[in-house]
């Protein structure tokens, strides 16, 4: 814009960017710790989504242990963990029709999930936004944090949101409000994986300056309602092999969740070589298979959604402190590839990041930049010690493939509890992974059926996708000729595949190639940010409460 913009500001003690578990649970420990001590202590958490929980996707077979920790009576307290895991069942599908089950004791121990619940994780972190609110702390939905706010000395002092109705010219619609800036004397960043600001401080501050590179995969979900007698409450059933080939990580989920209701998915690490694969037509590709589909027939699909993950573990884990903040939770990268799971580490990390944060506002040490105390307590903690008998899970199935992979961490689990004398890395990034097209073998996708397999469009209408059409698009190519003159001719331009909600489409004009963005239909997960080969798409917050609007993800 052209004209300058007056920002109002608002002063806290401590902004935590992100209403997902990690910024909720730091919020909650604030608070709990401030009325400990009695003392004030005033925390806002901005959260982009129009509501805590409308941006929240995730499987969810969910441990508890971080959540025992931070509310011991949470099952007291109403917290929406009810329904149990009652047993474990792993298919190997060997190809579209037929299957191996694997046997129990050759799951890798952290496989296993005794003592966890099947949730909707959305939905809890609703909850634990009440909780924070009960505590006292500001929780603003549809706030998005879209600039990080330094000081004269190059500390970081907060963020500003987004400003609200601009028009795609860039000029201020009659409605315009410009953006805030958030200030407080420490920032918690909790935006989750592939967070932009988050990327932001990592490279300013050179946080993966001795780390892999972060790993990713796309994980694509549908809830669906099935009749009854197909039903099994509590029954937790995973997938790996087809239709992805030895040579591609991935596999599917299908949790029974309460009330009759599904939730499924499937996931592809965003290492995948062929350009010419679609991990949303893989997955409904997948939907079609006897093992799956014998639980889906007579039902209905009543939710879509997508969101990257990060997967690699303890090698890609960045430095986590900076003069005025840190980051926690997907945000930095704490999911347990084995386990499939990053909540539980999640609300721990966000726990942590508020101890250290309460104890530097408890010095009244103005002087006190970096939180340094951070580091030492996530290393000294049980989210460090899983990811470390984790470590080496992820770098294995990539050098080794999913069959000899998956042997590999049986060993390196069950026999050695992931205690083996060495440590593997993967220090090529996601993007550069792709085979030029010429060199890859095409994939003929089957045309959906409207039962079981859909397009993507009916699918983006599920998440209740919605920005304002006239604003300035929130994903930019920095070179706008590279998709037709490099992608194209190079790699089929992937982006036409990888994005599971049809954003980017090669269309004809005048018989010649154009790249269209079509920004609305975006689902906020961050594949494209991620899987670009030459990184030329740039993902930003658009207004705030723009995106999905997930109900029970």
């Amino acid at each position: 814009m052209n004209e300058s913009t007056a920002r109002e500001s608002m002063e806290f003690d401590v902004v935590i960017v992100g209403g997902g578990p990690a910024g909720l649970a730091a919020a909650c420990r604030l608070m709990q710790l401030a009325h400990k001590n009695s003392s004030e202590l005033s925390v806002v958490v901005l959260e982009k989504g129009s509501e805590i929980g409308a941006h929240i996707l995730s499987g969810n077979v969910f441990e508890p242990r971080g959540l025992d920790e931070l509310f011991p009576d949470w099952q007291q307290r109403g917290a929406p963990v009810r329904t149990a895991v009652t047993g474990d069942i792993v298919h190997y599908l060997t190809s579209e029709k037929k299957s191996v089950r694997v046997p129990g004791i050759l799951l890798p121990r952290p496989m296993h999930n005794e003592g966890n619940y099947i949730v909707a994780l959305g939905k809890l972190c609703q909850w634990m936004g009440e909780q924070a609110e009960a505590l006292g702390a500001n929780v603003l939905p549809g706030f998005a944090a879209s600039e990080v706010l330094y000081d004269d000395e190059g500390r970081v002092r907060g963020v500003a949101t987004s400003d609200m109705g601009v028009a795609k010219d860039g000029s201020r619609k009659s409605g315009f409000q410009p953006g805030y800036e958030v200030l407080g004397k420490y920032t918690i960043f909790a935006e989750g994986c592939r967070g932009n600001l988050g990327g932001e401080l990592m490279e300013r501050f050179a946080l993966r300056s001795n780390c892999d590179p972060q790993h990713y995969g796309i994980g694509i979900k549908e809830i669906w309602e099935i009749e009854s007698s197909r039903h099994d409450e509590g029954r937790v059933v995973h997938t790996l092999g087809w239709p992805l080939d030895n040579h591609t990580e991935g596999g599917g989920f299908l949790y029974h969740a309460a009330n009759n209701q599904v939730y499924l998915g499937f996931i592809v690490a965003l290492n995948y070589r062929n350009p010419h694969l679609s991990p949303f037509e893989e997955f409904q590709r997948w939907k079609q298979h006897p093992k799956i589909r014998q639980y889906l027939e007579g039902g209905k699909r009543i939710s879509y959604g997508a969101r990257a993950v990060n997967k690699g573990g303890l090698q890609s884990l960045p430095r986590l402190t900076f003069p005025g903040g840190m980051l926690t939770g997907c945000d930095a990268g704490f999911l347990n590839g084995v386990k499939i799971k990053g909540a539980h580490t999640a609300i721990k990390t966000g726990m942590l990041a508020a101890d250290s944060v309460y104890a530097a506002l408890s010095s009244n040490n103005q002087g006190y930049l970096n939180l340094v105390s951070y580091e030492k307590s996530v290393r000294d903690s049980w989210v460090y010690a899983e990811l470390s008998r984790a470590r080496n899970f992820g770098p294995a199935l990539h050098k080794l493939g999913t069959f000899f992979g998956a042997g590999f961490a049986f060993v390196d689990q069950n026999i050695f509890r992931g205690r083996l004398p060495f440590t593997l890395r993967n220090r090529e990034t996601d993007h550069e992974s792709l085979l030029p097209a010429a060199d890859a073998p095409a994939i003929n996708y089957p045309k959906p059926d409207g039962v079981i397999s859909f397009d993507r469009l009916s699918s983006v209408f599920l998440s209740s996708t919605h920005h304002e059409e006239d604003q300035p698009s929130h994903l930019r190519l920095k070179d706008a000729t590279l998709p037709i003159a490099y992608n194209l001719p190079r790699y089929d331009e992937p982006a036409q595949r990888y994005c599971p909600a049809g954003v980017y489409e090669v269309v004809s004009t005048s018989g010649q190639p154009r790249f269209q963005i079509n920004a609305t239909n975006c689902v906020h997960c961050k594949t494209c940010d991620i899987k670009d080969p030459k990184q030329n798409i740039v993902w930003a917050v658009p207004e705030g409460g723009g995106g999905p609007n997930y109900s029970g993800m």
